[in-house]
């Protein structure tokens, strides 16, 4: 393990992608569906934000399982747009930044993931599980 491999190596390639008009009933879609936890939004295919599982679960309260709650929650799902709950101020990496770079925007943050940019364009994503997956292989 050499975390000082460029973090394209490690890095998803494959990402599920929002638009910022999309509503917020199309991020659960997506969370429930899916293994992932963060949705990078784009707009002209340049990244803008970033929503994760978390965010959601902030935006959507109803914890009580009552069938009013869910209704309510059902409600706001599809009345916010994406643009309204997502972050928009983004770490990013470049490919050619080491792994260690991540570790120490991971260790210094809250983030669990990082876009990975060629300029505005996404070219991946890195998260946590990716290189504790990397450093236990």
């Amino acid at each position: 393990m050499d975390l000082r491999t460029p973090i394209s190596k490690i890095m998803t390639r494959k990402i599920i992608s929002l638009g910022p008009n999309e509503n917020m009933q199309k991020v659960k879609e997506i969370f429930d569906t899916t293994k992932i936890h963060h949705i990078p939004i784009l707009e002209d295919d340049k990244l803008v934000g970033m929503i994760s599982k978390t965010d959601l679960l902030h935006f959507v309260k109803g914890y009580s399982g009552s069938s009013y709650d869910k209704v309510m929650d059902e409600i706001r799902l599809d009345s916010f747009l994406v643009k309204e709950v997502m972050t928009k101020g983004l770490a990013k990496l470049e490919p050619t930044d080491k792994i260690e770079v991540a570790v120490e925007v991971f260790k210094e943050n809250l983030f669990r993931a990082l876009p990975i940019v060629e300029g505005d364009f996404l070219v991946g994503i890195v998260s946590i599980v990716d290189i504790l997956r990397y450093i236990s292989e």
